[in-house]
């Protein structure tokens, strides 16, 4: 079962998944879910080969779609699913092979089609950095410094380092490995005929136009909406912005 973080069980109902991009975690998302907890049941995971949760060999998306319906099951077995990035490729697949755990399907910057831009740079520098030299996330951060320019990634990073065991929580072998799958999207039959809302930033390139028809044929309730100020890490760029933005959703769904 993937490591889960909870906020605002007490709300009972169908409650809220919020599954996180590639090198992230669900503790990136402890802000936002925090502050959603006054109305909802949030379940923030890690996503397999990430954080504390287990590591595997296979990272594909039907994968991932199973650890969320796992999870889910153990919830109740219904759930509001929203995913960002991998995390939002990962609720796709979940709505496509087991529409009645979906209630609604919130997609954060990503469409359900093939990148070209590769993540073995964050890969080989996570590699590089010499963890007997850590004392702290800082001296790693100094060390992703040297191949990773922004100072934003490098704290990211580092948010998945365990300082006292001097090793990253990401399975990075796996991820390596995977990388062509996560880069892609499984060619899967059939829809997902619930709510959907494909939430972009204006800033970003990652839902393009020529994108809607391969979405609209996966999920033909498909909307969608922009966040002018933002770019990939909208949720980042604008937490109020996409805050809001989930409330609107959910609340037009209930």
């Amino acid at each position: 079962m993937l490591n889960t973080l909870e906020y605002g069980a007490d709300h009972g109902g169908t409650p809220v998944l919020i599954a996180h991009g590639l090198f992230g975690s669900g503790r990136n998302w402890g802000v936002i879910a925090r502050r959603l907890a006054d109305s909802y049941h949030l379940l923030t995971p890690d996503m397999r080969n990430h954080g504390d949760s287990p590591h595997s060999d296979s990272h594909g998306y039907p994968d991932m779609a199973q650890d969320l319906a796992d999870l889910i099951d153990a919830h109740g077995g219904r759930a509001h699913v929203i995913g960002h990035s991998m995390g939002g490729k990962a609720a796709m697949a979940l709505a496509l092979l087991h529409p009645q755990k979906v209630a609604s399907l919130m997609v954060a910057d990503i469409a359900p089609v093939s990148y070209g831009h590769s993540q073995q740079q964050y890969i080989d520098a996570m590699r590089a950095v010499d963890l007997s030299q850590v004392e702290k996330r800082s001296d790693a951060a100094a060390q992703l410094a040297e191949q990773v320019d922004d100072t934003s990634l490098q704290a990211f990073f580092t948010q998945s380092l365990d300082v006292k065991a001097k090793a990253w929580k990401y399975n990075l072998d796996a991820l390596e490995a995977e990388m062509p799958k996560v880069l892609s999207f499984p060619d899967l039959d059939g829809q997902y005929d619930g709510a959907t809302f494909f939430l972009s930033g204006g800033k970003s390139d990652y839902v393009l136009p020529e994108h809607r028809d391969t979405i609209r044929a996966y999920f033909p309730k498909a909307r969608f909406a922009k966040m002018p100020d933002a770019g990939h890490w909208l949720h980042a760029d604008d937490p109020r912005g996409f805050e809001a933005s989930v409330r609107a959703f959910l609340k037009a769904v209930a």
